[in-house]
């Protein structure tokens, strides 16, 4: 099994955090989380070397754009959103969606892809900033603000700049399962997938929405997903009113209590399934199911195949076996 092959492409004055984000998923060898680690690339558009933000640059190398080497092809960021898009990146990232490569971008790299035409009929974001822009310069692009990111078939944009974070994690998390996403987002001191959506980090609205204990309350729920989980065990543990828990979660994740708690329990399941070969009525005790059935509906449900079909399907893609239990 070879690595994914990921070549991040870069212009003239992108931001450099946008595009350190992919090099340190992609880019650094992880031999402790999977065998075949990602073969990162960054390619410059352009014949001369490419500047980015605060004097870093790019000197192209000599081969140029191989696209049939490509597995992924990532676009951190535009140069300037009000600008128009490089005509050379454009076309590289035409003739890559052409080829069926999957395509990331991070942030404001939403407009390059939707210059490209790569968005139209498509869910899409970019940062809450400039989504408005982006929905009246592309109309053909169903602009959603509220997430953090969208996939979209083989097509994944993302929100602001860390974001792109969750994004390049949803990444790993479909090449090599949760389980390992999860690993890294250990290292990368991230959580492995973050709740909610973009209105999170608008103003709020009161003191009451800046304080803390909601996070102390995912943490600690997330340590017992096994347990009988209801809103007022949640909302006593916090040392709230019921309605106060409800209206927290909705204002900040989007969601109520329980179906957080439900996605949590699916993406325990995740990894279970995908780091062991113990039963799917083990598995659903563990992670608070109360039972075979129970799993393998709301399993379905959320991630779109069933238990045993979605642990075939890990270890057939990446070329692993279960570990015996």
């Amino acid at each position: 099994m070879r690595p994914h092959r990921v070549v991040m492409a870069v212009t003239d004055g992108m931001p450099i955090f946008e595009a350190a984000v992919p090099y340190q998923v992609f880019g650094v060898d992880r031999p402790h989380l999977a065998d075949h680690w990602y073969e990162f690339s960054v390619m410059p558009v352009g014949a001369g070397p490419v500047r980015l933000t605060m004097g870093f640059s790019v000197v192209p190398g000599g081969a140029g754009w191989d696209l049939d080497a490509i597995d992924t092809l990532v676009v951190p960021a535009c140069t300037n959103v009000h600008d128009e898009q490089p005509a050379e990146l454009v076309d590289v990232v035409r003739r890559a969606y052409r080829r069926g490569i999957r395509i990331l971008s991070i942030c404001s790299g939403a407009f390059v892809l939707a210059a490209a035409g790569v968005l139209d009929g498509r869910r899409a974001t970019t940062h809450w900033l400039y989504a408005r822009e982006l929905g009246d310069r592309y109309p053909a692009v169903r602009v959603d603000p509220s997430v953090l990111y969208v996939e979209d078939a083989n097509v994944i944009t993302s929100a602001g700049t860390v974001a792109g974070i969750d994004a390049c994690l949803h990444v790993v998390r479909i090449d090599h399962g949760a389980a390992v996403a999860a690993e890294l987002a250990r290292g990368l001191v991230t959580p492995p997938h973050r709740d909610g959506g973009q209105a999170q980090y608008r103003e709020l609205p009161s003191a009451t929405a800046r304080d803390d204990w909601l996070g102390a309350l995912l943490d600690w729920a997330d340590a017992r997903l096994h347990l009988p989980l209801s809103n007022a065990d949640l909302a006593g543990q916090a040392n709230v009113s019921v309605r106060t828990l409800e209206r927290r979660f909705a204002d900040v994740l989007g969601t109520s209590p329980l179906r957080w708690l439900l996605r949590q329990r699916v993406r325990q399941a995740q990894q279970l399934l995908e780091t062991s070969d113990r039963p799917i009525g083990w598995i659903a005790d563990t992670c608070g199911f109360g039972g075979a059935a129970s799993l393998r509906a709301h399993f379905a449900r959320i991630v779109g195949e069933s238990p045993t079909a979605y642990r075939r399907g890990f270890h057939e893609r990446t070329g692993t076996t279960p570990i015996a239990s």
